[in-house]
């Protein structure tokens, strides 16, 4: 795994009584030792066991009230495909309804250009559209290909997540203290002095996919149906970025 770290170091002297003169904060170190400051990145990979999508249906009728009422039918059998495929009602929540005119092309003229005039209405269109929590990744294949079936005709996602994220993050964090302190014992050897203590520390992270390649075992016969949708889920990467600053004395 590639890392980055990126240290600043500042070997000036900055006695207690230059801080007054100086713009901003200014951390109280003593006098005659050296501020260093370090940014260091700590990474732990975790499998995810939480997906999100979104799944919606589109339809369009001659009025707004008939492309309601079709989307809303549609729609009431998507939902109904989720809870029978296992979502809770509590992972199911609406994230967006519209309902918007449909407008007739403009005229093009002989010339290439369009004709200026008010395009008229020829029909409406309606959007329904659900956030979803996949927590049993193993079905999220058959979950889509139920959908379809009941009439979804959007499906956007998946964003992978852990759903319980903070024992990886401690470790991503113990790794970036652990690669500061390793380094500000490196440039205070270089430069003739030691690490007397740690000034402040601030922090950072996040994660993201990072894909892994899985293999599929052969089957002894053709199957009988398309296997559902195909979904790798890879692993994620959750890492916290530290910066760290250190007194240096003699």
């Amino acid at each position: 795994m590639k890392r980055t770290l990126a240290a600043a170091l500042l070997l000036a002297a900055l006695p207690v009584a230059a801080h007054a003169q100086m713009a901003g904060p200014i951390p109280m170190i003593a006098e005659g030792s050296t501020l260093l400051t370090v940014t260091a990145n700590g990474e732990a990979t975790r499998e995810p066991d939480l997906a999100m999508f979104s799944a919606g249906v589109t339809t369009q009728g001659t009025s707004a009230s008939q492309a309601l009422a079709e989307n809303s039918t549609r729609m009431t059998a998507v939902i109904a495909a989720l809870k029978r495929a296992g979502i809770a009602e509590r992972d199911i929540q609406t994230s967006n309804l519209n309902l918007n005119p449909v407008y007739a092309q403009p005229k093009r003229m002989p010339d290439g250009s369009y004709q200026d005039e008010e395009r008229a209405i020829i029909g409406y269109q309606a959007s329904n559209t659900v956030s979803v929590k996949q927590r049993k990744l193993g079905e999220y294949g058959k979950v889509i290909d139920a959908l379809v079936t009941a009439g979804a005709n959007q499906v956007n996602g998946p964003s992978f997540m852990v759903d319980d994220s903070e024992g990886a993050l401690d470790e991503a964090r113990t790794k970036a203290m652990a690669a500061a302190q390793k380094r500000a014992n490196l440039y205070a050897r270089a430069a003739g002095l030691r690490v007397a203590r740690i000034v402040s520390i601030s922090e950072s992270g996040g994660y993201a996919p990072q894909p892994v390649m899985y293999r599929r075992a052969a089957m002894d016969a053709a199957p009988a149906a398309p296997p559902p949708t195909p979904i790798a889920a890879g692993e994620l990467e959750l890492s916290s970025s530290v910066t760290v600053q250190f007194e240096l004395a003699r």
